[in-house]
């Protein structure tokens, strides 16, 4: 297959060019007819056709044939080629990894969800995490040349522009797309977990007419991502959404990032963890007393699947983390106005425990005239969000509709 009209030295080739419009409005769009293309793209037909003629030779664009219209002569309609190319995508989180893949069309094909994987900042991790990425590609019905490029997603800070990641395997001069590109032989891209899940919820969950939006991946620790006017906000240096260090307490409790006060050190799964086993501690009485007791540990997910059970502690507890956070919302909202306002992470299972106290704290905080056009909704994408993220956004970046 050629791509080299996907390349970054063809940029400047006007065919190479017109060429990645033509895919980007079948991305978008769906199905077009040639008419419909020209017209779309302020373009001659003879060239769209000669153009839709050579991406269906290199296998990108497919001809589905004529389709019914009101009246006259019946276009034939071209769309994308599902099986043009594949790209991959990670998620990695505190304790977990989740691999998948998409067609050229964005279809998930392959999802591998919560394996066991515990991240720290060592060449021995990185070593591991990529011989897992080998295995998952090595596994794939399709063959590893048909995947284009490779996503992986990685908490803190990171600048998906240069490839470094400096919260994770920051190891050396080499960034990180790098590194983890000579172990799996495959174009790799890194992405701020929040924001790419972000742009999965964007492109596959959310509302397709939203343009302003802001995603809130309340996970062990807290970040969002932004869409701007249709398109992911990274700030000046590549490192927006870093919500959880707001300082937003007066608590005196470190957080991760050495300071104190974080909104993250109130408002996150760590948060609730810590403050659910402060009360266990006190005596406080929970269905995990038992597995407390007895030494054993307790578990984010443990808390969360006792919240499922009516766990009062873990109620109670969730009740108060929704209130602060719907707080810490009400200045987003205050400050951006946005459409739509999506939770998504771990805590985003505890559903209506947590969203009740932060559209209550939403309704009382926040500037009516600024919220009353606000949606407040939980992910559609669930426990894939992170993947389809990864995958969704190493694809634009490929075909280069970023």
């Amino acid at each position: 297959m050629n791509t080299s009209f996907l390349q970054k030295s063809y940029e400047g080739n006007r065919s190479a060019s017109l060429k990645k419009e033509i895919i980007r409005l079948l991305v978008i769009g769906g199905n077009y007819s040639i008419t419909d293309i020209s017209k779309e793209m302020n373009t001659s037909v003879p060239t769209i056709t000669k153009l839709i003629v050579e991406l269906i030779s290199e296998g990108y664009v497919l001809d589905f044939g004529k389709q019914g219209t009101n009246g006259g002569r019946r276009p034939n309609v071209y769309g994308l080629n599902p099986d043009a190319g594949y790209f991959a995508g990670v998620d990695i989180s505190k304790d977990f990894i989740s691999m998948g893949v998409i067609n050229f069309k964005g279809e998930m094909t392959e999802f591998v969800g919560n394996r066991e994987f515990v991240m720290e900042n060592t060449i021995e991790s990185l070593d591991s995490l990529c011989s897992i990425i080998n295995s998952f590609l090595n596994k794939l019905s399709i063959p590893r040349d048909k995947i284009l490029s490779l996503g992986v997603n990685l908490s803190g800070r990171v600048n998906s522009e240069s490839g470094y990641s400096y919260s994770f395997y920051f190891l050396g001069e080499k960034p990180l797309s790098m590194l983890i590109e000579e172990r799996v032989d495959c174009p790799v891209y890194i992405e701020n977990d929040s924001r790419a899940m972000t742009y999965g919820e964007f492109m596959m969950g959310s509302d397709s007419h939203v343009k302003n939006m802001i995603f809130i991946n309340a996970s062990w620790g807290l970040g969002i991502g932004i869409i701007m006017d249709g398109r992911l906000y990274y700030g000046k240096s590549g490192f927006s959404g870093e919500y959880g260090h707001f300082p937003f307490f007066d608590n005196e409790i470190i957080c991760r990032c050495g300071k104190r006060g974080c909104l993250e050190t109130g408002v996150s799964g760590s948060a609730i963890h810590r403050m659910f086993t402060e009360r266990l501690k006190e005596g406080r009485v929970s269905m995990l007393s038992g597995k407390f007791n007895n030494g054993l540990e307790i578990t984010l997910e443990d808390i969360m699947d006792a919240l499922q059970k009516e766990d009062v502690l873990a109620i109670e507890i969730i009740e108060c983390v929704g209130n602060e956070m719907g707080k810490a919302i009400s200045g987003l909202i205050n400050l951006f106005n946005p459409e739509l306002i999506v939770l998504g992470g771990t805590l985003a299972a505890a559903k209506e425990y947590i969203m009740l106290p932060i559209r209550s704290a939403i309704n009382k905080y926040s500037l009516i005239l600024v919220s009353k056009d606000t949606k407040l909704k939980l992910s559609r994408l669930g426990e894939k969000c992170g993947v389809t993220g990864a995958c969704m956004l190493v694809r634009s970046k490929t075909l280069g509709l970023l």
